[in-house]
């Protein structure tokens, strides 16, 4: 019966591993942030002769991107060309990193009880997250499939997953008196991000069996973060500090059924990197590129008084040199998630698997506590101002199942 289980365990965790790679085959879901911006012309293809040829993604009404704007038409708040003026989204980025947080966050995959004294946990361990996978900041913000065309890019990602994914490697390690360290190693399929974190808790009321002190459940506090590689587009960092409650019940003296319960208030730092906004334009060949503006080949337009200047910056011979400075920095995302957990794990000998459901216990707008806004310009010149629970209002609750399978000893 034993060598059965333990067959039917190791079938189990290879069948999580297998369940990614139709998903690797590409990395449609890597981030793309230089299409999250308020003007879409600004990703219009084919430009850099000093021409321009517009391109606006066809996503439906505009204000499915921009809702924040007053007007109907966010590409008339903008300059003629929409080349010099790439305002980045920063509503859609603070929208994408909630999202990608709750994916990434600390699942806190444990009863209440550690693994006793000197006790070690080795497991893998499978996350499957929803996304709002309908809306334009993931379908806009990330790479989607290579197109099949002579230029093998795509512009938009038309048909993002609902469900994404994450696996793991886990270990835990009991200290006695309660305290337990951890940590976890993992990637996500259709990406290049890989994970990496660490958890500690201290079990302030655990292992009664007997007496009154039998009735009461296992409580323990901790704490998880989470941080991510892979990608220069963003830094995401998540921590979590959770309370959980469970109750260990023996079947035949042989196997142990635990429920649990628990509460987890988590923090989501995202910030971005440099990003070009105009990926597509040949910023050399906009400016019309004639070299430096040094002695021996002057810049007419540079002059003070009868003075040349020479400062080194592109010389553009009837271009325009405003592609070379259209890169951004997004807003950083400084986002709060309030979650609730409820899992249960099998353990038979030294063999564990279990299961844990986390949800939002209240709406992402109703979990901003902090004082972060951004501007979002209206018009030229004018802007108004946004909170995180204004830009997050009507985003979904999310959902995440995890699944994990191990050993105890």
């Amino acid at each position: 019966m034993v060598k059965r289980f333990h067959l039917f365990g190791l079938g189990a965790a290879g069948s999580l591993l297998l369940l990614s790679p139709a998903a690797s085959a590409s990395d449609s879901m890597n981030p793309a942030l230089s299409r999250l911006v308020l003007d879409h012309r600004c990703n219009a293809t084919n430009v850099g002769d000093g021409s321009y040829q517009a391109y606006v993604a066809n996503l439906g009404k505009p204000d499915n991107i921009g809702q924040f704007n007053d007007g109907p038409d966010r590409a008339l708040y903008f300059n003629s060309t929409g080349r010099d003026s790439c305002v980045p989204d920063n509503v859609a980025f603070k929208r994408l990193m909630n999202q990608w947080g709750f994916a990434l966050a600390p699942t806190a995959m444990h009863p209440a009880r550690t693994t006793g004294y000197g006790g070690f946990h080795f497991s893998i361990e499978a996350t499957y997250t929803s996304i709002n996978n309908g809306a334009d900041y993931w379908k806009l913000g990330t790479e989607g499939p290579r197109d099949q065309s002579s230029n093998k890019a795509s512009e938009i990602n038309a048909n993002p997953p609902g469900v994404i994914s994450t696996y793991s490697a886990r270990v835990r390690k009991s200290f006695g008196f309660g305290l337990e360290v951890g940590g976890q190693v993992g990637f996500m399929p259709s990406t290049t991000i890989l994970t990496g974190g660490a958890d500690v808790r201290m079990a302030i009321l655990e292992g009664f069996r007997t007496g009154a002190l039998g009735y009461f459940p296992d409580i323990a506090v901790g704490a998880g973060v989470r941080t991510i590689t892979g990608t220069p587009e963003f830094q995401l960092t998540t921590v979590g500090l959770d309370v959980q409650l469970s109750k260990p019940f023996t079947i035949a003296s042989q196997s142990v059924l635990t429920p649990w319960v628990g509460y987890q208030y988590l923090w989501i730092f995202g910030d971005s990197g440099l990003v070009d906004t105009t990926p597509a334009t040949d910023a050399v060949g906009y400016c019309r590129y004639a070299g430096t503006n040094s002695p021996g080949n002057a810049d007419p337009t540079k002059k003070s008084g009868s003075n040349q200047i020479y400062d080194g910056q592109p010389v553009c011979a009837g271009g325009s040199p405003l592609d070379f400075n259209n890169n951004v920095v997004f807003d950083n995302a400084r986002l709060e998630r309030q979650r609730i957990m409820f899992g249960l794990s099998y353990r038979y000998e030294i063999v564990e698997f279990g299961a844990e459901f986390i949800t939002d216990l209240v709406s992402p707008s109703d979990a901003q506590v902090g004082g972060d806004s951004t501007q979002v310009p209206t018009g030229p010149g004018t802007s108004k101002t946004v909170t995180d629970k204004q830009a997050l209002a009507g985003e979904p609750r999310q959902w995440t199942l995890v699944l994990n399978l191990g050993a105890a000893f």
